[in-house]
């Protein structure tokens, strides 16, 4: 079967075009008009940012993004309530992209309550309606995606907060080239026999660990987990290097016994510290003797920054194929309207 047969059989929602438009996204945040006139007269002595899944992995990624940049603590929240130490010099950037999340709303509340210089980025829904009753600066976001088809926008819009306030320097020259990587990649990853399309297949009938690097390709590592997780319907692990080889290196002693199909896919760049590149060496050594078949993944472009947004893009895109190489709906997340109508 052609790709487009694929498409159209198991893809509802189109997610295919949504995936090669995903620059628009780029471009629509970064030209998007923000005020945060309100914010530049608090002392900023800290960062949060809250949000569940695609409205917190744009986070994740920032942390990894702006590694050399960052000089405040930046602290990413997956909860219903903020950190002790959020204060009034705390800024807190609500990320939801339906402006529903029941967690968000929780911490948004408690925002409010004490004192933090607080900015949303949402398409509306509760976050709006407070953010509106209580003057709060909102950045407001293209309605339409599923929050992990919509990573260009809440990403972008996240650095876009952070520049505008001084926070980081201009980063107009980064966010153009990783317009026009995706603009192009979005091309080749929908043409037969590209990389994304030989890496699915590759994928098809393991369950995948991933292993990144910690502090610079954590988020890359994770959002491709996540991705396999909501886009293939398939159970994926995570986990970093150096981290790892303090634990769970000793769990693939037993591998030989089959206990599970799986396949290590290791995240790799040109940055990492040398032990960590021999860290990753060693450890596809010992699991390939158990027989543990591996899949080295790295970007080729000559920017970290564009590198790890090259990385995110492809991966969206490997997940997309193993959704329908395995018959499975990119778009439908059954389980989870189940939990949030239960939760309600």
């Amino acid at each position: 079967m052609k790709i487009s047969d694929f498409v159209s059989k198991y893809d509802s929602q189109n997610q295919f075009q949504v995936l090669k438009d995903s620059y628009k996204q780029i471009e629509f945040a970064w030209n998007n008009t923000i005020d945060v006139e309100k914010l530049l007269t608090k002392k900023i002595r800290n960062i949060i940012v809250s949000g569940l899944g695609g409205s917190a992995i744009s986070a994740d990624l920032m942390q990894n993004f702006l590694k050399d940049e960052l000089t405040l603590p930046f602290f990413v929240n997956r909860n219903y309530q903020l950190p002790n130490f959020a204060d009034k010099n705390t800024l807190l950037i609500i990320s939801s992209y339906s402006g529903n999340t029941e967690e968000t709303v929780s911490v948004l509340e408690e925002g409010i309550r004490k004192e933090c210089g607080i900015i949303c980025i949402s398409t509306g829904g509760k976050v709006e309606e407070i953010a509106l009753k209580k003057k709060i600066p909102l950045v407001k976001m293209q309605t339409g995606f599923q929050p992990r088809y919509a990573l260009g926008l809440s990403f972008f819009s996240l650095l876009k907060v952070l520049t505008e306030l001084g926070i980081v320097p201009g980063q107009n020259d980064e966010v153009d080239k990783i317009k026009n990587l995706w603009r192009k990649k979005g091309e080749d990853y929908s043409r037969e026999g590209n990389i994304a399309v030989n890496c699915a297949e590759q994928l098809i009938g393991f369950i995948p660990v991933i292993y990144s690097a910690a502090d610079i390709t954590y988020a890359a590592g994770y959002r491709f987990k996540c991705q396999l997780n909501e886009n293939s319907k398939l159970h994926a692990f995570h986990n970093v290097i150096p981290e790892l080889n303090h634990n769970e290196i000793i769990g693939w002693e037993s591998f030989a016994d089959k206990q599970f199909n799986a396949k290590l896919i290791n995240v790799l760049d040109e940055s990492y510290h040398p032990q960590v590149k021999k860290r990753f060496e060693i450890t596809t050594e010992l699991t390939s003797k158990k027989g543990l078949e591996y899949l080295n993944i790295e970007s080729e472009e000559s920017d970290f920054k564009v590198r790890l947004l090259d990385l995110i893009y492809l991966f969206d895109w490997i997940t997309y194929y193993v959704a329908v190489f395995r018959g499975y709906d990119p778009s439908e997340i059954d389980n989870i309207h189940t939990l949030k109508e239960r939760l309600s």
